[in-house]
C-alpha cells in the first residue's frame, strides 16, 4: 500500500501573548493526507489556539506550519486552502439553507482562459457561474444528507441540521483540510453521539484530512485515527486511540483517557512491583531501577474481582453502581480506593480479593516529584520571593554553619558578613509540604485549582496563582477544579540552593 504524504507539518511551534503567557509550547506535528487527527485536552490547554494558527487567524510566535511543503505560518486565512467550522456555526440567520452553503462560492473567483482584443490567450479570474455553483451545493448538502431543504430558513433548523450546514458551507469550498472546533459542544448527548457516526462516515466520503479539536475522550475515541492529548500547552502523548488508552505515557494521559486507578509505587525487581500493600507481578519494562519510584496505571475493567485471600491484596466493598452491562464497584484497600467492573453483582461490605494480570499494569516513571522554583529571589527581610509572593525561609541553609546577625546579615563561620538582599537561588518544596485552605485570610498567597487527579490514596492538584506560577500539592482532602484556595509553606519546608556564588553579595 502507497503511504500517505504528510499535507500538515508543524515544526515547533509557539505561541505566547503580549502578557508572557506560553499557551502553546513547542508543538511538533505531521499529519498525513486523509487522516481524522484530534487535538484533546482540558479548558485552556491549547488545543484551540493550535487550531487558530493552521487556520491563520492567530500567528505562532515562532516555528513554522507547514502545509504540502510550503510555510503559510504568516499566510491570511483566506489564502488558506483550509476551512473552520467554529464551536457555535456561525450561520447567517437572514440566509436559507442554500444561500449559507453557497455564500462562499459567489464571492470566489477562479482563473479562466480567455481571449483579448488582440486574439491573445490571458487569464482572467472570474466568479463562478451560477450552474456551477448549484451543482456544487447540491453536492455539499447531499454529503451532509440534507438533500431538498435548500429552501429552509435556518432558524427552523435543529441544533444537528445547523451544524450539518456550517459543514457543508465548509467542504463546498473542496479544502485540503477541513478544521472542525468542538462542533458538536452545543448538541444534546443522544445527538452528539449520532453527529459523531456521522462525521466520521462524512470523513470516510470525503477522503480529505479532518482537524478536530474537543475536550470530549468519548468523542476523541469514537472518531480519531490519532488523538494528540496536549496538557498546559505542551504535548503530552500522540497515538491511536488504542495506545493512549490502553498505553498512556504518564498519569494525566491515564486520568484524562478515561477512568483510572493509579498509585504511588516502587520497583522491587525487574518485573515486580509494590503498591496498596501488595507485591505485584508486571511486565519487564526497560529503563525502571530497583526502588526506584514509580506511577501506576490501571484500567477499572482489569481488577479482577475473587474470593478473599486468592488474590494480590484483599479488600471491601464500600460502593457499588449498576451500569446497565456491568457493576462498578468502590474497593476499600487499606487507606486506598480501588475501581472496579465486574459483570457479577457483588454486595457492599463483602470481602474480596484484587488481582490483575501483569500486562494489565502501566508502570511509568514519575515526573512531579518536587516544586522547583528556578527564579525565586532573597529579598532584605531574608524572605524567599516566588513569583511575587514572599515565604519565610532559612537563608543560613545557603552557607554551611553560617547564622544570621541581630541586623539580619548572614555571617559565615569564618566571620564574613553577606547582604543577601536580590540573591537568586532555587527554591525547592515537596508536593506533600504545601498547604491548602479555602480560608483565603491565611496561607502566603491564593491561587485557582487548574487540574485534580486522584492518585489511589490522595489527590494532586496544580494550582495556578495570580502571578502565574503554578504549585503541584499533594492533598487527601477534595477540591473541585477552579476552586480558589489560600497556599501556606511552613519556613523549614522550603529548601534553597546558590543559582551563583555568595561571594557576589559579601560586605566589609
Amino acid at each position: 500500500m502507497e503511504e500517505k504524504q504528510t499535507i500538515i507539518a508543524l515544526k515547533h511551534v509557539t505561541k505566547s501573548f503580549e502578557d508572557g503567557v506560553t499557551v502553546v509550547d513547542d508543538f511538533n506535528l505531521d499529519v498525513k493526507e486523509g487522516e481524522f487527527i484530534t487535538i484533546l485536552g482540558p479548558s485552556g490547554c491549547g488545543k484551540t489556539t493550535t487550531l487558530r494558527m493552521i487556520a491563520g487567524f492567530e500567528l505562532p510566535s515562532s516555528g513554522e506550519i507547514l502545509l504540502n511543503g510550503q510555510d503559510i505560518s504568516l499566510l491570511p486565512p483566506n489564502k488558506r486552502p483550509v476551512n473552520t467550522v467554529f464551536q457555535h456555526y456561525a450561520l447567517f440567520p437572514h440566509l436559507d439553507v442554500y444561500d449559507n452553503v453557497a455564500f462562499g462560492l459567489r464571492l470566489k473567483k477562479v482563473p479562466v482562459e480567455t481571449v483579448n482584443r488582440k486574439g491573445e490567450k490571458v487569464i482572467k479570474m472570474k466568479r463562478l457561474p451560477a450552474k456551477v455553483i448549484d451543482e456544487k451545493v447540491a453536492r455539499a448538502l447531499h454529503v451532509v444528507d440534507l438533500d431538498e431543504m435548500e429552501d429552509r430558513d435556518v432558524s427552523t433548523l435543529s441544533g444537528g441540521q445547523q451544524q450539518r450546514v456550517a459543514i457543508a458551507r465548509a467542504i463546498v469550498n473542496e479544502p485540503k483540510v477541513l478544521l472542525l472546533d468542538e462542533p458538536l459542544s452545543a448538541l444534546d448527548h443522544k445527538m452528539r453521539k449520532d453527529m459523531q457516526v456521522e462525521l466520521k462516515e462524512m470523513h470516510k466520503r470525503l477522503g480529505i484530512t479532518f482537524f478536530y479539536v474537543t475536550h470530549d475522550q468519548e468523542e476523541a475515541l469514537t472518531m480519531s485515527d490519532r488523538i494528540i492529548v496536549m496538557s498546559r500547552g505542551v504535548i503530552q502523548q500522540i497515538g491511536t486511540p488504542e495506545d493512549i488508552y490502553n498505553e498512556p505515557v504518564n498519569a494525566f494521559v491515564a486520568d484524562f483517557i478515561g477512568e483510572s486507578n493509579i498509585y504511588n509505587g516502587t520497583m522491587m525487581s525487574g518485573t515486580t512491583v509494590r503498591f496498596i500493600g501488595g507485591t505485584w507481578t508486571c511486565p519487564k519494562e526497560e529503563g525502571f531501577e530497583v526502588n526506584e519510584k514509580v506511577d501506576i496505571v490501571i484500567r477499572p475493567e482489569d481488577v479482577l474481582l475473587g474470593q478473599e485471600g486468592k488474590g494480590v491484596v484483599d479488600g471491601v466493598i464500600v460502593g457499588k453502581i449498576f451500569k446497565g452491562v456491568h457493576y462498578e464497584f468502590t474497593i476499600n484497600v487499606g487507606k486506598n480506593e480501588v475501581l472496579c467492573r465486574d459483570t457479577h453483582d457483588h454486595e457492599v461490605g463483602a470481602k474480596v480479593s484484587i488481582s490483575v494480570e501483569p500486562n494489565n499494569i502501566q508502570l511509568m516513571h514519575k515526573k512531579l516529584t518536587i516544586n522547583e522554583f528556578t527564579d525565586a529571589v532573597i529579598d532584605k527581610a531574608n524572605n524567599v520571593i516566588i513569583g511575587e509572593d514572599a515565604y519565610e525561609c532559612d537563608v543560613t541553609q545557603l552557607l554551611t554553619g553560617s547564622h544570621l546577625d541581630e541586623d539580619g546579615y548572614l555571617i559565615s563561620k569564618d566571620g564574613k558578613k553577606y547582604d543577601l538582599n536580590g540573591c537568586p537561588v532555587i527554591a525547592e518544596i515537596a508536593l506533600d509540604k504545601v498547604e491548602i485552605s479555602d480560608d483565603l485570610s491565611s496561607g502566603n498567597t491564593q491561587g485557582e485549582i487548574i487540574a485534580a487527579v486522584w492518585i489511589g490514596d490522595h489527590y494532586q492538584y496544580i494550582i495556578r496563582t495570580e502571578d502565574e506560577e503554578d504549585f503541584i500539592v499533594n492533598s487527601p482532602y477534595s477540591w473541585m477544579v477552579h476552586d480558589t484556595v489560600a497556599l501556606s509553606v511552613a519556613k523549614e519546608d522550603i529548601v534553597l540552593r546558590l543559582k551563583k556564588g555568595i561571594e557576589d553579595y559579601e560586605i566589609d
